[in-house]
């Protein structure tokens, strides 16, 4: 099957020129045959690696896929781009599922998304091996391997497609898997030779910042005012915290749900559904939230806690910025939630507990770091990064180094006169010099570096501490109630003077904060009159064909309309994103809205960029003339003969005769003969004794250009 078919397919059913890196070369294999793993992050866009061949390939492509919302949320979207298809899960009733099936078995829809529950049901098999089945997708591959940071044990019985169905492709997708869960994916699938596809895991578009997890409903707030009207998710540890949350949220005039397990399914699927459609604005959610949705213009993802892993932490901001437009990823860390988090990690099976406590060490690492943040996440796949990303809040504000040798051999010191039995907050009591019970207790106020602290506040003390643990100066004894120990490099700071660098933050909070309320670029700002104008319409369309918003079209694409005011047909197809079926079903309403737009803000004295000439193209093609479209227009009717010859040269249909006789344009033509085609209209007009309008010398300027080019 020749690749060409797939490109076409891209543009007539995705409204895109070109495929995005190695979605082309993915579906080439496929196309051949071959069994495909595919790494790429969330948003790089591995639906398109199997829809795509799913349309030209002959058969049903049989979609594997975790949860119902996910389900549902492709298919509408699938439907929108003019592609049959359908899915089966617990949702359906049997009526429903049968028609389905019977669809399935007429040849009628070429994708299928199921369930691993579904799939593995009794005889669904049977059912699969009536149909002519040219690819199985498995979505969320991660979840077959235990090694994985979401394992889901019916995953591992995906193994049985290979020995039931040999001859069919099957293509794994993830956006989340170090090297061994990669490894598990293909043996635990039965994958033969696959051909393996790393994409770079940089979301470049998504703006890192980890902020300290003190007074974070202001920290929010404050975030939120710069990011108003946009949408975006705020992921809680506890399902109390999101009722919380989004209570205090709503009292500040935001449109804010939550979302936990806790809540029947009725619930869950209002609070999805208002979020997908744009009637609330913002989302508080326990992890449940999030994986099975595929909304494309959420801007913007705050951890109000720490993740339990960078897996989980990448996936969760990964749900920001889908359509590849600037997005904001905001963290807030304490040490507290990594204590909760250890206490709810430990009640779990033991082998899985020392694996999660490993990974939820090294989010702790990402979340204390002084290098640059996108430099970690990308090591921790796999890939190394030449250069700081300049995008994240160590890039934009580099900590500035102190030497910290005192500080840090005060602090030793009294880790070793506690005689090791302090944790972090009983520590930084005793350094302070505080007189509670249990520094009192302990008689921790008699030893010699009681009080050698006190000129260094809590949170600052809270933070060099942590710096000493991530140095390997100190370590945390996590089965002795979080005590502090020393190290081996300890004593070398104690005892030999060794120097120890520390990061100073007060000086770069001001900077920080500067940094965070840059300016944006143009087309990124959501106040932008045009854009705001076209998220409303697409509002009112989406829920006038029942979809979520962005299911008609993405910021992204929104964006680019915004900057490119296309005012026709042609100029509307050519924008990323809009297919021949979108545009047949909501391109008309957007050309019409942006000539709208256009028009007004002219009649105010606004000089807008963009293809003005096609708005008057526009008009003269609803049969107004060209004195009529310059009064509609407030415009000179010389502007709009000039937009008419403009559009005749570049091949519009355009009546030049209804403006110049063809008696004129002979004797208009004898003089540019004589002065040339690139002759000044004020040198025409004279040399053609003043006898002639500029419009007339204007529009037969353009058809002699065009004569003499095809002549």
């Amino acid at each position: 099957m020749d690749i060409r078919e797939a490109r076409e397919a891209l543009k007539l059913y995705f409204g895109y020129e070109h495929f995005r890196p190695m979605q082309e070369q993915i579906i080439a294999c496929i196309l051949q045959k071959k069994d495909v793993v595919v790494l790429m992050p969330t948003g790089g866009g591995k639906s398109v690696c199997y829809q795509v061949p799913a349309v030209v390939m002959k058969g049903i492509t049989l979609v594997v896929s975790p949860l119902i919302a996910l389900m549902k949320d492709q298919v509408e979207a699938l439907l929108e781009n003019g592609i049959p298809a359908a899915y089966l899960n617990s949702s359906q009733n049997a009526e429903d599922q049968y028609n389905i099936e019977n669809q399935c078995l007429e040849g009628k829809l070429k994708l299928l998304y199921v369930s691993p529950e579904k799939l593995l049901s009794p005889g669904f098999f049977s059912f699969l091996k009536r149909l002519q089945i040219a690819l199985f997708a498995i979505d969320e591959a991660h979840c077959i391997s235990a090694w994985g940071h979401d394992f889901r044990p019916e995953y591992t019985q995906l193994k049985a497609l290979k020995q039931q169905f040999p001859q069919v492709p099957v293509v794994a997708l993830t956006a989340t898997a170090d090297k061994l869960t990669k490894k598990d994916i293909q043996e635990q699938l039965n994958l033969l030779n696959p051909q393996v596809f790393i994409s770079s895991f940089d979301r470049p578009n998504i703006n890192l910042t980890v902020k300290p997890g003190r007074d974070r409903l202001n920290q929010m707030l404050a975030f939120l005012d710069r990011h108003r009207g946009q949408p975006g998710i705020v992921y809680c540890l506890s399902r109390n915290a999101t009722e919380t949350i989004a209570g205090k949220l709503k009292a500040n005039g935001y449109k804010a749900t939550f979302y936990h397990a806790g809540m029947s399914p009725q619930q869950r699927a209002k609070a999805q559904e208002d979020f997908l459609r744009d009637d609330v604005q913002i989302v508080c959610a326990t992890i449940a939230f999030g994986m099975g949705i595929d909304k494309s213009n959420v801007r913007w993802v705050i951890h109000y806690n720490l993740p339990k892993n960078i897996e989980s932490y990448y996936q969760e901001i990964g749900r920001a910025g889908r359509d590849g437009a600037s997005s904001d990823a905001l963290l807030f860390y304490s040490f507290a939630d990594v204590m909760n988090l250890r206490s709810m990690l430990s009640e779990g099976v033991k082998t899985q507990t020392e694996l999660q406590m490993v990974k939820l060490e090294r989010m702790q690492q990402f979340a204390e770091a002084a290098i640059c943040r996108r430099r970690i996440l990308l090591q921790y796949f796999g890939e190394t990064m030449e250069k700081d990303c300049g995008n994240c809040d160590i890039c934009r504000n580099p900590p500035v180094t102190f030497d910290g040798t005192t500080i840090a051999q005060k602090a030793l010191s009294a880790i070793a006169r506690t005689q090791e039995k302090a944790n972090m907050s009983l520590l930084i009591d005793v350094l302070r010099g505080s007189r509670n019970s249990q520094v009192m207790q302990h008689g921790f106020d008699r030893i010699k570096t009681y009080g050698a602290g006190r000129d260094i506040n809590s949170i600052d003390w809270q933070r060099y501490l942590h710096q000493l643990l991530n140095a390997g100066l100190v370590e945390l004894a996590y089965d002795q109630g979080y005590t502090l120990k020393l190290t081996e490099q300890s004593k070398k700071v104690l005892f030999e003077g060794k120097p120890v660098q520390l990061v100073k933050f007060d000086e770069t909070k001001q900077k920080e904060e500067a940094a965070t309320v840059k300016a944006r670029p143009k087309r990124e700002i959501v106040q932008d009159a045009l854009f705001e104008r076209l998220r409303g319409l697409r509002k009112r369309l989406a829920d006038e064909h029942n979809v979520p918003p962005y299911v008609v079209f993405t910021d992204s694409t929104l964006q680019e309309m915004a900057a490119e005011k296309p005012a026709n047909r042609i100029a509307m197809l050519a924008i990323s994103g809009v297919g021949a079926q979108k545009f047949e079903r909501y391109g008309h309403d957007f050309v019409n809205d942006i000539i709208n737009f256009m028009t007004e803000e002219q009649s105010r004295g606004n000089k807008l960029k963009g293809a003005t000439h096609l708005v008057t193209f526009e008009a003269y093609q609803k049969g107004l003339m060209p004195e009529e479209i310059a009064i509609q227009r407030n415009l000179n009717p010389v502007t709009v003969y000039s937009h008419l010859a403009t559009l005749y040269e570049q091949g519009y249909a355009i009546r030049i005769e209804d403006f110049v006789t063809r008696t004129e344009y002979k004797t208009i033509a004898r003089s540019i003969e004589k002065l040339g085609a690139d002759a000044k209209l004020k040198d025409l007009f004279e040399e053609l004794g003043e006898g002639y309008e500029y419009y007339k010398i204007r529009l037969s300027l353009a058809v002699y250009k065009k004569e003499h080019a095809t002549g």
